[in-house]
């Protein structure tokens, strides 16, 4: 099966912009979800998660099958020199850590020493950027007034977060991997067919930029951006548990197409995450179970209860292939088609907002019908007619317990089910897209108390909210 790729450009016939912000107004993401922008991201992240599932060859001596699973520092994978090289600015980035120690002062919200961090970050960059990046990326278009070294600086200082609003969020993390698509666009990395550069991008440079990130929302107490609180997956990430569950998936060739389902052998049971000694274990191995570990390290009280979106999708018996399809189909809904993630993306000539020609207009979905309406300006009239006045359309407010119909408890209104198309099809990938059924798992459902009670122990928690499901975690009869 040939795989589709982000293109690699002619840097000769390319003409740099400064990156600049275009989503202002909720009715922007609609048009966002048009743009060759989102084409490439969403091609970038589906070749980087096609390429950690484990691979299945034929041992020509032995004519016996072989499994080759991506574990975290395994030493498997080989990692390019622009791997390594960005990899190491990753880890100058963290040493400057310790240089701004956290401020002791009493404080409400994050800590005001990550201003001083950040500021050092966008001082030192350009010139980290000529140490650790080949001169023949950096100074592509350097005949013009901008060249791509300004496009892939802005993208790279988006990813560590705001140093206004001392936050840290999926929109940031989306940040960072258009810098590493900038880098891919440019040549900057070794295209094979064997996938091997891209599980390099992930293992040696994603993952450790992910453990920065976190030692920065440790050190500096960094709210959660644009988050759901308990209604969204996590409170800073998504991509881990997108590559982690594609490590878990089912072994797959060359030739075979994304799994839908299934598990790799020895991987483990995804209702262990409520199980401290295996997140313990696997947490070294794996992005999934390292990104669970890290909601341990920062969060008390029990699993279910601060982390109910995963808890539901723990119980999930179709394998981790079925939560790696899920995952996608949620990353184009959480992520990329929420205003408030996507507002702060800025568009350059890499990364555009100009129409993808083969892009098909979708009918409104719920994810894109709930943005915020933002007041129109003030309209320049005729010269002698007074002029036009902003119109303010303020949708009614109704509260949630006016009629007990409408009340859900704690259910996130994206988790209802709608008959409107996602966003997602509208993007052409290699993944099935058909319907998912899937039993939810949560403590207080009837069907599931005896899987929950294992999970917990023997113990049933008493006095739950309503369940929260993830979006493709539904139940057939749904």
């Amino acid at each position: 099966m040939e795989i589709t790729k982000l293109d690699i450009l002619n840097q000769e016939t390319r003409t740099f912009i400064q990156p600049v912000k275009r989503i202002n107004e909720g009715h922007h993401v609609s048009r966002f979800l048009m743009s060759k922008a989102y084409r490439d991201i969403m091609l970038f992240v589906l070749q980087l998660n096609r390429a950690m599932y484990p691979c299945l060859s034929q041992d020509t001596s032995s004519s016996k099958q072989v499994i080759q699973a991506w574990e975290l520092g395994a030493s498997d994978v080989a990692l390019s020199d622009t791997v390594r090289q960005i990899r190491g600015l990753i880890g100058q980035l963290n040493s400057i850590i310790d240089e701004v120690p956290p401020d002791p002062g009493p404080r409400r919200f994050g800590n005001v020493s990550f201003r001083r961090w950040y500021e050092l970050v966008e001082a030192r960059l350009p010139d980290l950027l000529n140490e650790h990046l080949p001169p023949s990326i950096l100074s592509a278009g350097s005949g013009s007034e901008v060249n791509a070294k300004v496009e892939i600086l802005s993208y790279l200082l988006g990813g560590f977060g705001s140093s206004q609003r001392l936050d840290y969020g999926t929109g940031h993390e989306l940040s960072f991997v258009a810098f590493l698509g900038c880098v891919w666009k440019l040549g900057g990395f070794e295209n094979s067919a064997s996938g091997n550069e891209e599980r390099g991008i992930v293992l040696g440079v994603i993952e450790p930029y992910l453990e920065l990130v976190r030692r920065l929302i440790k050190t500096y107490t960094l709210e959660p951006a644009g988050s759901h609180g308990v209604w969204g997956l996590d409170d800073h990430a998504f991509l881990p548990y997108l590559f982690g569950s594609a490590q878990y998936g089912p072994a797959i060739s060359e030739t075979d197409k994304t799994p839908i389902e299934g598990s790799l052998t020895s991987a483990p049971d995804p209702a262990d995450v409520t199980k401290t000694a295996v997140v313990s274990r696997e947490r070294t191995r794996n992005m999934y179970f390292s990104a669970i570990g890290f909601i341990y390290d920062v969060k008390k009280g029990p699993f279910w209860e601060h982390s109910p979106m995963l808890y539901d999708i723990s119980g999930v018996r179709a394998g981790w292939a079925k939560i790696n399809k899920g995952m996608i189909k949620m990353y184009v809904a959480e992520v990329l088609s929420k205003f408030p993630v996507v507002q702060h993306f800025y568009f350059g000539s890499l990364f555009s907002w100009d129409k993808d020609p083969d892009a098909v207009p979708q009918p409104g979905t719920i994810h894109t019908a709930s943005q915020p309406a933002h007041p129109q300006p003030t309209v320049s009239a005729p010269s002698g007619a007074a002029p036009q006045q902003p119109v303010m359309k303020t949708p009614p407010v109704v509260h949630p317990m006016a009629t007990s119909s409408s009340f859900v408890g704690t259910a996130a209104p994206w988790a209802k089910k709608s008959s409107v198309t996602s966003p997602m099809t509208a993007f052409p990938s290699q993944v099935d897209q058909r319907s998912i059924s899937q039993t939810p798992r949560h403590p207080s459902d009837s069907n599931s108390r005896t899987a929950a009670s294992d999970r917990t122990g023997g113990q049933m928690p008493t006095n739950m909210p309503p369940p929260l499901r993830a979006p493709w975690a539904r139940t057939s009869g749904e």
